[in-house]
């Protein structure tokens, strides 16, 4: 089955959105294509390295950074979906008045996640999460508000295989680019997350600015007890998209938790609308659970376009454990 079939086979989650929601995934399937070509010559092609510039919330951007996000805005734009479109490359939302209408969506988007790996041929990623864009123009402003309230998400992972899971609330299914028939697949129908797994993933070089709790729980899982399976084995790539990928279909705990250092102001990393919400969407739509901790991530309300927070995201009764762990 190809994406645009299991597009069309989904209608009924989302019907007052449906049309839209296909537009803009089959968009961003296309984008995705052109994504994965220039990473594959990025070096032949000398788009390596920095670009000598900031994005608005201080990361160093990379060339495909910027490419990316402009082929990205022109896709969504001639979906004629998407009424705005909130990325990590830009300050403030695009308004798109070719979407703009009762059933627009608002588009948050990292075109490219973990580009810190470009260089050294590591695994990265595309994010997106579909909201309702309101009735009025601007749209941008819609994107704001409990997070939640998403009509879909995805991701898309580039490695040894173009992969681009997605989910409008039925389910979350993964689809594997066919190269030479330029179409996606579905390879990974219903995926669900095992209630327990084996691994954890966390940047364990942060340990010192952890939440006692957090510290408590990741000494807890490389304890030995064979009772309960462990130790647990450490997978890490730098790259988000790569270890979601991996936790929703093996099981396990991906970790990004805040810094404490100064436990009246945590310091999460993450962006909750194009990174932390959607990847909690998916999760909980194939039977995980993603926390900051201390609460739900899906309960967050986002107050500002490029707002941060923490995200513990994976198999059901891990997390859970790692709240208790919190809590204690």
């Amino acid at each position: 089955m190809t994406l645009a079939e299991h597009l069309a086979a989904q209608r009924s989650a989302v019907p007052e959105y449906a049309d839209g929601a296909a537009a803009i995934i089959q968009a961003i399937g296309w984008v995705a294509r052109d994504i994965a070509r220039a990473l594959a010559y990025a070096a032949i092609r000398g788009d390596t390295g920095k670009a000598g510039l900031k994005n608005t919330t201080g990361d160093e951007q990379k060339p495909l950074d910027l490419w990316s996000h402009e082929v990205m805005a022109g896709a969504l734009r001639g979906s004629h979906a998407c009424a705005a479109y909130v990325s990590e490359e830009a300050a403030e939302p695009i308004e798109m008045m070719e979407g703009a209408g009762p059933h627009g969506l608002v588009v948050c988007c990292d075109p490219v996640d973990g580009s810190s790996n470009l260089d050294v041929g590591g695994a990265v990623g595309t994010i997106f999460s579909l909201r309702p864009g309101g009735r009025r123009a601007p749209a941008g402003p819609a994107a704001l508000g409990p997070v939640g309230n998403q009509v879909g998400a995805g991701y898309v992972l580039y490695g040894p295989a173009t992969v681009l899971v997605y989910s409008v609330g039925a389910g979350t299914h993964g689809f594997t680019l066919d190269r030479e028939q330029g179409e996606f697949l579905l390879t990974h129908p219903d995926i669900h997350v095992p209630k327990k797994g084996k691994t954890y993933g966390i940047n364990e070089g942060n340990i010192a600015s952890w939440h006692p709790g957090q510290r408590a729980f990741v000494e807890h899982l490389r304890t030995p007890d064979k009772g309960t399976g462990r130790p647990y084995g450490l997978r890490y790539s730098g790259a988000m998209v790569a270890d979601v990928h991996r936790t929703l279909l093996d099981g396990g705990i991906f970790m990004y938790p805040a810094d404490m250092t100064d436990p009246a102001r945590p310091k999460p990393k993450l962006r909750l609308l194009y990174e932390v919400a959607p990847m909690a969407f998916l999760a909980e739509q194939a039977g995980g659970r993603a926390s900051t901790g201390t609460e739900r991530v899906l309960d967050l309300s986002a107050k500002e376009y490029h707002q941060r927070a923490a995200i513990l995201i994976g198999s059901a009764e891990d997390v859970a454990l790692a709240e208790s762990f919190y809590r204690k």
